[in-house]
């Protein structure tokens, strides 16, 4: 009544038969609950322009621009992430499985997506993830906060993103559970991934799963990011590193096959990546920070 028909706090209470300060606060209730959810939506011509340079570009289907002048890391971060939670929500027609990567920006979309009832979709994690570290953006756990939001269900993989030798990760890909949630992600409508810099500011060094000595060959090796643990160049071709024959989860390949990916990513410092990943054509829909479209844009033209 309040938000869709426009009435008056006052006209509520008279149709419902109580007092206009109960009506307040079950409307801030509501807020609080995230049953409601508000946000401008700011549109200015500069990132109108940068979102048609990018889909024009790249071949993209849609791509979203997010305003972040003078604004914090964490506050575009979390921007990013409403973007892409407020693109998913409105483009659920046909879908019924979601594959669901791992990272911060991820983590973030997750936390803005609004509670639906949706009861029909499944959440598939598209790469393993256990540990003690960071574990709020492994895959396993998006996959299980997402399903919340939406009252719908999800798999677990229980594997490692990365194992320690090729021959422990043949035996764990042989297990028919962990290969049956590879399948259902091979096979799921809409992918959503984030991408990664070895180089800066890296997760996975963060997490421990590069170490120096690691980040010093993929840098040998023309690496400028990763999706799900797989490295490519900076023509999205995808780089043969020790790790390769090591990780629980979708490759590159696979991902193609997917009708749908949609990369959510923030910081200007993963320009280079993104790029690489949009030149590779993983991707078919994009949402990024200003500052990050407008480096790729300019990596273009350089």
């Amino acid at each position: 009544m309040y938000y869709k028909d426009g009435w008056t706090q006052a006209e509520i209470a008279n149709k419902l038969g109580v007092s206009r300060p109960v009506i307040s606060k079950l409307l801030q209730k509501a807020k609080d609950e995230g049953i409601v959810n508000i946000y401008i939506k700011d549109e200015t011509v500069r990132t109108v322009e940068l979102e048609q340079q990018l889909e024009k570009r790249f071949g993209l289907n849609d791509a979203i621009v997010v305003p972040n002048s003078g604004q914090s890391r964490e506050i575009v971060k979390r921007a990013v992430g409403l973007a892409g939670a407020n693109y998913i929500s409105h483009n659920m027609k046909g879908v019924q499985r979601i594959g669901i990567s791992w990272g911060r920006t991820l983590a973030a979309l997750v936390q803005e997506y609004p509670y639906e009832r949706r009861d029909e979709i499944k959440i598939v994690p598209l790469e393993g993830g256990m540990g003690v570290k960071e574990v709020e953006i492994h895959a396993n756990q998006l996959a299980n906060e997402f399903a919340k939001k939406i009252n719908g269900t999800c798999t677990y993989l229980y594997a490692p993103a990365i194992v320690e030798t090729e021959e422990l990760r043949e035996r764990l890909m042989a297990m028919q559970d962990i290969e049956t949630v590879l399948e259902s992600g091979r096979q799921v409508d809409l992918a959503l991934i984030g991408i990664g810099n070895p180089f800066n500011d890296s997760t996975l060094m963060k997490i421990g799963y590069l170490t120096e000595e690691d980040v010093s060959h993929l840098r040998e090796l023309g690496a400028v990011g990763d999706i799900g643990f797989r490295f490519f160049d900076e023509q999205g071709e995808q780089i043969s590193d020790p790790t390769s024959n090591k990780i629980i989860g979708i490759t590159l390949d696979e991902l193609k096959g997917i009708q749908k990916v949609v990369a959510v990513v923030e910081g200007e410092q993963k320009a280079e990546s993104v790029l690489g990943a949009l030149r590779g054509q993983f991707i078919n829909v994009l949402i990024v920070d200003e500052q990050m479209a407008s480096a790729i844009l300019k990596k273009v033209k350089e």
